[in-house]
């Protein structure tokens, strides 16, 4: 318990192996694993230098970042990969739901496979 207690949050979220993404109210991108970046075929670096209306496709912009991700928490979402494809992910709720939370959390499942089979 001693040692997870120790565990800064951003090394935590990096070791984990799902898809995750933290966004500012503004759409700055404040944190994405590895395994986020991957999955859209960047660095973290790149992902890290890039805002979200670059990355969501299909975004209504008249409303803020934050109630975006609210609205489409537990959605597929289209996401827009390095190479111009289309990466739909299954998006989570965000972590951080408070009224006052000036960040979004969530998780990403790729599913551009398994839908891409589907509709075959």
């Amino acid at each position: 318990m001693v040692t997870l207690q120790q565990l800064p949050a951003s090394v935590v979220l990096e070791r984990i192996p799902i898809p995750v993404l933290a966004v500012m109210q503004d759409g700055t991108i404040l944190f994405a694993n590895t395994a986020f970046a991957e999955m859209l075929g960047y660095s973290v670096e790149e992902v890290l230098s890039l805002n979200f209306e670059q990355i969501f496709y299909h975004v209504p912009t008249a409303e803020s970042v934050l109630s975006v991700v609210h609205a489409l928490a537990n959605m597929v979402v289209d996401l827009a990969h390095r190479d111009g494809s289309t990466v739909r992910a299954l998006m989570s709720k965000s972590a951080l739901r408070r009224s006052d939370d000036q960040v979004a959390l969530a998780t990403f499942q790729d599913l551009t496979e398994q839908l891409w089979a589907e509709e075959r």
